[in-house]
């Protein structure tokens, strides 16, 4: 019996791209609300000055705001409830959120949190649905998660630290300001590992089960532009060129991730971020090479033509040219390296099974958790 082409595609997000493009906020936002929650990290967004610039060109358009700077890396379901508590108080309209992927996640929930009752966790495996929340404006700072593209927000508990998404089309952004200019005061070890991130989520939608033409066709391009830029950029932090390429291959992958989702080095990064609050991208350093060892076999061809961008020609070849690639980025990690023992391994796989059951379904092989178990000793 053939088989059948079928799939679904749909992603209702507004992205306006390009250089200086920071500056349209207020006009952007003001059709959403008259009154903004901004929210940022501790520092960076006022250090930059980038916090400013909103808040002026919020003002120009007649929108006030107040201000919520309390995420932090991995963002806490308990950070998003102090943060929506506020959006309630103050009687905000819109979010509009200025950082990297946790803020921006984080941002997602607070918008959702300030219309919907009731505890997260239920919504965030779907005992509780819903399809509203507060008007979404995301300006990206970091070219990595490409939260800007899609309707998932990675939230950790902090009770049982269960790190999962809250998936749902209502936290997909009106409106994304994907500015390239705006990545660049990114220290260079934050571009590694969010350049690593963003190439991760293109190779696993595009292994992923779920993969269709749509989410091929976006990987394909955006791996392209990663192979062409990562290093680029890392090496030579001024290239606003490489910057554009890497910034617009990040909101592709977010994009791709939405349609297709993740596979299983996303799966098993989030029980060790969710235990030992690491750094995503290092986690995903980590344990990348190890998983793409032992799926392979699930799609050769697949696995074969990403090698091949990246200047390789089989599949066996791709998990060392990605070990090179991590060793030119200074992001060579094992677990150990990252502070992890031998004793968080049992952890680490049931919690997988636990959150990450879609990641694992989606693997081009599906593995056990003991099978799993021993991809994470390999990756110590």
């Amino acid at each position: 019996m053939e088989d059948k082409m079928e799939f679904q595609y749909y992603l209702p997000v507004h992205i306006v791209f390009g250089r200086k493009k920071v500056a349209e906020v207020g006009a952007l936002t003001a059709p959403y609300g008259k009154k903004a929650l901004i929210v940022t990290g501790t520092s960076s967004a006022k250090k930059s000055g980038l916090y400013k610039k909103v808040a002026q060109s919020l003002t120009e358009a007649k929108v006030s705001h107040c201000l919520f700077d309390k995420v932090t890396q991995n963002p806490l379901t308990t950070t998003a409830i102090e943060g929506a508590t506020l959006a309630r108080e103050q009687q905000c309209e819109v979010v509009v959120a200025i950082g990297g992927g946790s803020i921006m996640d984080c941002a997602k929930a607070i918008a959702f949190l300030a219309v919907n009752n009731g505890d997260i966790n239920d919504y965030i495996y779907g005992r509780k649905t819903s399809e509203k929340a507060l008007p979404i404006i995301l300006i990206p700072t970091t070219c990595g998660t490409g939260s800007e593209g899609n309707g998932f927000a990675v939230l950790t508990n902090p009770q049982n630290k269960d790190k999962k998404s809250l998936r749902c089309n209502a936290v997909v952004a009106k409106v994304s300001l994907v500015d390239p200019e705006c990545m660049m005061t990114m220290p260079k070890k934050v571009l590694a590992s969010v350049g690593f991130d963003a190439l991760c989520h293109c190779m696993e939608a595009y292994t992923s089960k779920l993969a269709q033409p749509f989410s091929d066709a976006l990987c394909l391009y955006a791996m392209e532009l990663i192979a062409s830029s990562l290093v680029k950029v890392y090496q030579d932090a001024q290239d606003i060129e490489a910057w554009e390429k890497l910034t617009l291959a990040s909101t592709i992958g977010g994009m791709a991730i939405n349609i297709a989702g993740v596979t299983l080095s996303h799966g098993m990064e989030h029980p060790a971020s969710g235990l030992k609050d690491i750094v995503h991208g290092y986690g995903l350093a980590a344990l990348t090479p190890v998983v793409l060892e032992a799926s392979i076999e699930g799609c050769p061809d697949k696995f074969a033509r990403i090698a091949q961008i990246f200047g390789g020609s089989t599949a066996e070849e791709l998990p060392g040219i990605i070990r090179k690639l991590l060793q030119s980025l200074d992001i060579s990690f094992s677990l150990s390296k990252l502070g992890f023992k031998e004793e968080d391994i049992p952890w680490m796989a049931e919690n997988c099974v636990k959150v990450s059951a879609a990641s694992i379904a989606n693997n081009p092989v599906v593995f056990s958790q003991q099978q799993i178990t021993e991809i994470y000793k390999k990756a110590m």
